[in-house]
């Protein structure tokens, strides 16, 4: 079909030809699984050396159980970072572009990590040894809390329409890389000599970061800015000042995205570090590479659960499909710790396997759709950021200390563990009832799902289509060039109403970029 016949494309995608919007979508997901990755393998791999590592080398002897408490204090000061990072490089994405910042936090997340990989220990340096690692935890979240919301909105708004779902889990499976390729290297540092591993080992995966870096750059340097963002410069309504949206309109969708997070990004980090903390503690004594074996399968299982979950929200919604992943782990969470609690290493790497693989993976897969559809174009960068961050800090940054808290003043009790995890998953339960279903939904919109009609949500659970989506009448030339599938967004759909930016605010943007 002639370009002058076929159906309008999303704008900034208009000029290219097939070949060219399938090598960019190919790019983009290539970008952000390495992103994840990196992102997943640093804090995992953090997480595993607080509890073995860091609470020996970086602290005075003394009590073991307040060094643990102490070096997940650490730990938790990286997610108290995330949300600044979330909202200064969030901020910036939706003004200047989603790619660059990507760029930025690439750099800033791989550098930090690099640098823990030469710091020196307690015994070298006393207590400036403690304080460094604090300062590169820092620098690390800041950076770590725009890479993963800029890798969901980078996808969501690439995606074709009708397989946004599972196509924006796709780079979600480099978490399970990160993850796993951490489970791995802790795995095989583990057969060192203990004083070898003390002494250098634990610095190697660290140093190993350099590589990420550079692989993630050349790919991003090539990748072309999202058609969503294109659109919003050549209409001239990029907002000028996104955090103000965020607070006069985005809130809704910001305080519904926390509750979201909360079952997801808690029982992760539970299952990944707090998990393994429990069973290698005295009280229970389990072999500690024996048990990583867990999280390894964790990770295994969730390359697979991520995208068919996305892909399942594509054909039942994403609240369905949340919701049933929210409800497994709720019901899971006491028989879990119980289970840890007994002293068996099959059955902790069976309970922290199957935790990480189907109940929290069950929640991210349609989650890397739903969060980016929850938001308007002009402020999504932020609203995911803040969304995925704030409740980082209070999930994930609180399961690590508040955890291992609750072991040393309970003498290691399984059960209030149990009713800390049960409790994140009732909120995000209840969350679910919250949300409206996103599926569908023109990503060119500027109203955030919480305040769209109730004519479009009508037309998106009939249908299965956004409101305006042309692909229903047959004109596939705009779409996946795989599959025929509607490529993200439609000019056709643009509100006229919204507000725009000046053309001098363009202009100053332009010079900027």
């Amino acid at each position: 079909m002639s370009s002058t016949t076929r159906a309008p494309r999303p704008e900034g995608a208009q000029h290219l030809s097939d070949q060219e919007y399938a090598a960019n979508l190919r790019r983009a997901t290539l970008s952000s699984s390495i992103g994840s990755a990196m992102e997943y393998f640093d804090f995992a791999m953090y997480g595993l050396m607080t509890a073995l590592v860091f609470n020996t080398l970086f602290f005075p002897e003394g009590d073991p159980a307040m060094n643990t408490v102490a070096a997940f204090g650490i730990y938790g000061v990286g997610f108290v970072a995330r949300p600044f990072g979330g909202l200064l490089f969030g901020t910036l994405g939706d003004r200047v572009g989603r790619k660059w910042v990507l760029v930025v936090t690439v750099l800033l997340m791989g550098g930090s990590s690099t640098l823990i990989g030469v710091l020196p220990t307690f015994h070298q340096a006393g207590y400036l040894a403690p304080i460094l690692l604090v300062i590169l935890r820092l620098l690390q979240g800041l950076g770590a809390g725009a890479e993963q919301a800029g890798a969901t909105v980078l996808m969501a708004e690439y995606a074709p329409v009708r397989r946004r779902g599972f196509f924006s889990a796709l780079p979600f499976i480099g978490i399970q890389a990160g993850t796993l390729l951490a489970a791995l290297v802790f795995t095989l540092l583990t057969l060192m000599p203990e004083a070898a591993f003390l002494a250098y080992g634990w610095r190697l995966p660290f140093l190993a970061s350099f590589v990420l870096i550079i692989v993630a750059l050349l790919i991003r340097s090539h990748l072309r800015e999202t058609p969503t963002f294109v659109h919003l410069e050549k209409h001239e309504q990029v907002a000028e000042r996104p955090l103000r949206e965020i607070f006069t309109r985005g809130r809704p969708g910001v305080v519904v995205g926390i509750g979201l997070r909360m079952a997801e990004n808690g029982g992760s980090y539970m299952f990944q570090s707090l998990a393994l903390a429990f069973v290698t503690s005295a009280a229970i004594g389990l072999d500690r590479g024996i048990v990583t074996w867990g999280v390894t399968l964790g990770s295994l299982l969730g390359m697979i659960t991520v995208p068919l979950s996305g892909h399942l929200s594509d054909r039942f919604g994403r609240v369905p499909v949340y919701r049933a992943g929210a409800v497994f782990m709720l019901a899971y969470t006491f028989p879990a710790w119980y289970l840890l609690s007994i002293g068996s290493e099959a059955v902790a790497v069976a309970v922290i396997a199957i935790g990480l693989g189907i109940a929290v993976n069950t929640m991210l897969g349609p989650q890397c759709a739903m969060l980016p559809e929850l938001f308007g174009a002009r402020h999504r960068y932020l609203g995911v950021a803040m969304a995925r961050e704030i409740s980082a800090v209070l999930a994930g940054g609180l399961a690590g200390v508040l955890g291992a808290a609750l072991l040393a003043w309970t003498d290691g009790n399984w059960i209030v563990l149990a009713v800390y995890m049960g409790t994140l998953a009732s909120i995000t339960v209840g969350a679910t009832f919250l949300v409206p279903e996103t599926r569908g939904r023109d990503l060119l919109r500027t109203e955030d799902a919480l305040r769209v009609s109730t004519e479009e949500h009508d037309h998106v659970h009939e249908t299965g289509t956004p409101v305006g989506d042309d692909s229903a009448t047959g004109h596939s030339a705009t779409g996946d060039p795989t599959t025929g599938d509607p490529r993200p967004g439609d000019p056709t759909q643009d509100d006229p109403t919204e507000g725009s930016a000046s053309a001098a605010g363009r202009s100053r943007r332009l010079a900027r970029r």
